[in-house]
Formats: structure tokens, sequence, C-alpha cells
């Protein structure tokens, strides 16, 4: 009779086990699919690519909304394994990486989800963080869709639904690489390759020819300060401690291209530039 009792025990909880696993599932693909959306459309407005498709304070919104939705679903996947009956996690388990003897594939998706809360947090407390020490934090976003892509992927092997994960996951993570690569890739390049169009009255090399010169100047009723100008070109902007933005006027003709992608990328379009004959 008592070897009957675990058997008892798995019977009654498997079907609710069953369901919990199924929601689980469900939240770690939509916390796939929302994550490399939320990255693809962060890079797309730092770049300035997505200005066609949305208003300007939209654009920004609009990743905020696909980063919360992201950590949301994975907040609930992770939540999902502490409410099994069999074979349940402690929240222990499910907030420290390796705890109670975890796998390695469990502690990637807690470092990448803790990643991502972190970022979010800081996100609202920008202002009150020096820029440079923020921007390094906030660009730690790459590694934590690296290492929770990772996790899913693991995760899709131990559960047989690496079929599911290789046509949808991979459908769904190939843009999302290709769009990261192309944020780092130089203007001149993304020119080349078609992905950019030259702003008129400039052609991306070879630059400063010609003997035209360029003049830089910056709207401070549009300006809102969100560094992102700094980020493309830091030889050229500079946010400082009391929230002013200082920039060259007259950049050198080797600075050029960076000025044009640190035009490109303000959300605000507050950056305007001018071409002038020497």
């Amino acid at each position: 009779m008592l070897s009957q009792v675990p058997l008892l025990i798995a019977q009654a909880g498997g079907g609710h086990d069953s369901g919990v696993k199924h929601m689980a599932q469900i939240s770690a693909r939509m916390a796939y699919a929302l994550m490399c959306a939320t990255l693809a459309w962060g890079v797309m407005i730092a770049t300035g690519w997505a200005n066609k498709f949305s208003g300007r304070q939209g654009l920004r919104n609009t990743h905020m909304v696909l980063a919360t939705m992201a950590i949301t679903f994975g907040s609930l996947h992770a939540f999902a394994f502490t409410i099994l009956q069999l074979d349940a996690f402690s929240f222990l388990k499910i907030l420290v990486p390796f705890a109670n003897g975890g796998l390695f594939r469990h502690a990637l998706g807690i470092l990448g989800l803790e990643l991502m809360i972190t970022i979010a947090v800081t996100a609202g407390l920008r202002k009150k963080i020096y820029y440079r020490k923020w921007l390094r934090l906030h660009q730690l976003a790459y590694l934590a869709v690296t290492i929770t892509v990772v996790h899913s992927w693991f995760g899709a092997i131990a559960n047989g639904n690496l079929s599911v994960l290789w046509l949808a996951g991979l459908t769904i993570l190939i843009p999302t690489v290709t769009i990261a690569i192309a944020r780092f890739l130089p203007p001149e390049w993304l020119v080349r390759l078609g992905m950019l169009e030259p702003e008129p009255g400039f052609e991306p090399e070879p630059d400063g020819a010609g003997g035209s010169a360029l003049d830089i100047s910056v709207d401070n009723e549009r300006c809102h300060r969100y560094g992102i100008c700094q980020a493309e070109a830091p030889g050229l902007f500079q946010l400082v401690d009391d929230e002013r933005l200082r920039y060259e006027r007259r950049p050198p003709p080797e600075q050029f291209a960076k000025a044009r992608a640190a035009a490109r990328a303000c959300p605000m379009r507050a950056i305007e530039l001018r071409e002038r004959v020497r």
C-alpha cells in the first residue's frame, strides 16, 4: 500500500502540473519574442531607422512597453515553477543561480531576467545616474538577451521542444541579430549596403573632401538630453553633470560621419547640420 503513495501523488498532481508547465512554455515563448522585439526596436530608435514608423515620443514609449511586457512574461515563466505540485522550485532557487544544485540552463535564465530587471529599474533613474555609467549598464541588455536566448535553446532541447524553437525562434532571432550587428557598423558601410540613405548634400566618403565644412547646431527646446548623440559621437557631444549638453559647433572633417550619425539617431530631431563652403 505504501508503495502506491508516490504513484497516487503523481496522478493527483499530473493534471495541475501539466497545466502549469503549459503556462510556463507559453510565457517563455512570449518573453522570447518580446525580448527580441525590444532589442530590435531599441536599436532602430538609437540609429534613427524607426523615425519613419512612429512619433518621436512614441518611439521611446513603445520600446519601454515592449521591455515591460518581456520582463512580465519572463517573470511569469519563472513564477510558474514555484506552483508546481511535484518538484516545485523554491523562491530561493528562482532568484539565486545554482541554488540547491540548480542546473546551468536555469542559472542562465535567472541571470538574464535579473539583468533585464536591473536595466529597466535604472532606466527610470537615468537622470539621477551619471550618463556614462548608465549607458554602460544599459548596454548590458545585449548580454542579457544573449544568455537568455541560450537558456531558451537549452530548455527547448531538455524538454523536447527544439523543433518549435528551431522554426519560430530562429525566425525571430535572425533579424534581431542582424539589426544588432548593423547597430555597430560605421555609417559608410550601411550606406554602401543600402541600409541607410546619405543625407542630402553630404556624400559618405571621402569625408571633408571638396573644400566643404560642417556646422552643428542644437535646438534646446527640442533636446531632451537623452544622450544618444553622445553615444554616437562622444568626441562631439557631451552631457555634463548639470544636464547641459556641450557640443563641437564646427567638427573636423574626420568627425563628419559621426556627426551625421548623431543627428540621425536623435529621437527629438534636435540636431541640425549645415554645409558651408570654406
